[in-house]
């Protein structure tokens, strides 16, 4: 596509954003306004697809069925540009469908049954939904056929709707909509595949449209964000695009950042190693220093802590040890007051390092949704054993997000 840096001045990029969402709406009960705005967006992001240095992922997920993530994703597949909608398909069938050479939108059904514990998890197509998210990082194949290596490009637009949640990797490249079952007081219009699906469609061929002359615009805008790291890179794009429509857009799109951002921090399922530093903490108190089977003992006593079981399973002292290696954080040994005497264990200052980088302690007001992004939330630590913990660092500072002027 030849990409010009023309407007389009009969197109009111506001009023079709806020038309996309009534038809969302209308359709489907999402959790927040912020989530609604943040769908929205990212179905305009597909049309733009070609301006994009990374493809945000749109992960749809709900504790139990018939909380409406199917329907959303219909409603996603009928606006979305060049859909490609896909339950069980072989990973080799979704690369070269991905690498064929057109942009497209690939959206993924029912991925609790591709990567729940029962489904084992397919690392192939895992692999793809990871790689793809960055433009630039092709899988590499050998084709026994022509005896050549080929590069198959991995990059493009990905939505999933499932239960529980997607692979931590995918969940930490996604804007991620939790949706719940409608209540009693909760009413959408019936949704009729022949009838409904065309007016979706024509909404993204609108969509398309405005965007595809713009690609040159779309693709050299910089604009303030407030996030950091790979949230940024994620959620770029739709705030691109709210940008460039104008209106009270650019507002909501930061708005609905800041708050899915957190919402999916706090709840994320960390990995043992990221929650292993966080207990520690906790069981550490006011303590300046513990001897290792002390606090062993401290990480155990809390029942819903998979530390409950280490000493049933083998996990010892080494085990611990071999974790904590992996932050550059040793035993050694310390001299104790009264019986204990000197004994193998660890400082606090051994794991302030590690604490500030790794699992920043949040404050009350991220958890009053005034966070401003200038630190990255944590899970919410599990309580103390002993005290209430101890304050962490808060991190770096991001300026506070402009308004810049909108293209129209």
């Amino acid at each position: 596509m030849t990409r010009t840096a023309e407007t389009s001045p009969a197109v009111n990029g506001a009023d079709l954003l806020d038309r996309v969402r009534a038809a969302i709406v209308r359709y489907s009960v999402l959790p927040s306004p912020e989530a609604v705005d943040a769908v929205t967006l990212w179905i305009a992001a597909t049309h733009a697809q070609e301006a994009w240095a990374y493809a945000p992922r749109l992960v749809i997920r709900a504790p139990q069925r018939r909380c409406g993530k199917s329907r959303l994703l219909d409603l996603v597949e009928g606006a979305s540009f060049n859909p490609l909608m896909t339950v069980n398909a072989s990973p080799a069938a979704v690369y070269r469908s991905v690498g064929a050479g057109d942009s497209l939108t690939l959206l993924i059904d029912e991925f609790d049954t591709i990567f729940g514990p029962k489904a084992g998890g397919d690392e192939d197509l895992r692999g793809l939904l990871n790689a793809g998210h960055q433009r630039g990082r092709p899988t590499i194949r050998y084709d026994a056929n022509t005896q050549r290596v080929e590069q198959i490009e991995t990059f493009c637009m990905a939505a999933l709707a499932g239960i529980g949640f997607a692979p931590d990797t995918i969940e930490d490249r996604a804007v991620i909509v939790k949706m719940r079952r409608r209540a009693a007081d909760e009413k959408v219009s019936p949704w009729r595949i022949k009838r409904d699906r065309p007016g979706m469609v024509a909404l993204g061929a609108e969509l398309r449209a405005w965007l595809s002359p713009n690609l040159t615009v779309l693709e050299a805008a910089e604009p303030a964000m407030p996030l950091e790291d790979r949230a940024a890179d994620t959620w770029e794009p739709l705030i691109v695009i709210a940008d460039f429509a104008g209106g009270d857009w650019p507002d909501r799109a930061r708005a609905a950042a800041v708050q899915l951002s957190g919402e999916a921090d706090r709840v994320a399922v960390t990995s043992d190693s990221t929650r292993l530093l966080v207990d520690i903490r906790n069981a550490f108190g006011t303590d300046e220093a513990l001897p290792t089977g002390m606090l062993l003992a401290r990480l155990r006593a809390d029942e819903e802590a998979p530390w409950a079981t280490w000493d049933k399973v083998g996990l010892t002292p080494i085990r611990l040890a071999s974790l904590l290696r992996e932050y550059d954080i040793r035993s050694s040994n310390i001299r104790f007051g009264g019986p204990i005497g000197q004994t193998k264990g660890f400082r606090r200052s051994d794991f302030t390092d590690a604490w500030s980088r790794y699992c920043p302690v949040t404050t009350d007001s991220d958890d009053n949704g005034d966070w401003d992004g200038s630190t990255r939330p944590s899970q919410d630590p599990v309580p103390g054993l002993s005290s209430d913990g101890t304050g962490g660092t808060g991190g770096t500072g991001t300026p506070h997000p402009l308004r810049l002027v909108h293209s129209r």
